[in-house]
């Protein structure tokens, strides 16, 4: 499956998102955890979305059209402490409302750097989507930096969680596991996927 994928428009706040209908699906994750990366992975573009070096850069509902029938919605990161308290807690606040209220919402992908699977702002995101009964599926990214060993048991950990559907090892260097994500943001986007809370599945050994 192919992703024809064209950034769309940045939106600052819920209430001026498209009102087109189209469903989408949103990625989110610490900042400089690859999903500038991973959108340029997934549509096999090289600009596609702007990568940084400078953390936390996204500050805006990034908008990407797929196939001409959903979004894919680049969040702004999170966990990175350089901007002001105040914009933290605004964009906290945005973030919240849209994941809560936004009917065309079909899947959330939370972004997990493979080396660093375990840290506190992460397990706090992942509580969160849990105490809101949301269901996410988990993109461990950058898996050719870490050992195999290391991404089979921080899959098995992670799992733990019943409001994680899925998670899919990836590498946006490599090309990795981009196939089998892009199946299943597909079949999100069209609702062969439900956001209600599913229990976990072991993936196949990576």
């Amino acid at each position: 499956m192919k992703f024809d994928a064209a950034f769309v428009s940045s939106f600052a706040s819920v209430g001026t998102l498209p009102v087109d209908g189209k469903p989408e699906v949103a990625l989110i994750g610490r900042s400089n955890v690859g999903k500038s990366s991973l959108l340029n992975a997934l549509a096999d573009r090289k600009q596609l979305a702007k990568t940084s070096g400078t953390p936390g850069k996204t500050r805006t509902l990034n908008y990407y059209l797929v196939n001409g029938a959903f979004y894919l919605v680049d969040m702004p990161g999170y966990g990175y402490a350089r901007h002001a308290k105040s914009e933290r807690v605004e964009w906290a606040r945005v973030a919240e409302r849209y994941f809560i209220e936004r009917k065309e919402l079909t899947d959330v992908g939370l972004l997990i750097d493979a080396r660093h699977p375990r840290m506190e702002s992460d397990e706090a995101a992942i509580q969160w989507f849990r105490d809101h009964e949301i269901s996410l599926f988990i993109v461990l990214t950058k898996c050719d930096k870490a050992k195999q060993r290391d991404i089979a048991g921080h899959v098995r950990a992670i799992g733990e969680s019943d409001s994680i559907s899925k998670i899919f090892t990836t590498s946006s260097v490599e090309g990795r596991g981009m196939a089998d994500l892009r199946r299943f943001i597909a079949q999100s986007a069209a609702g062969s996927n439900s956001r209600a809370p599913r229990v976990f599945q072991q993936p196949a050994e990576v």
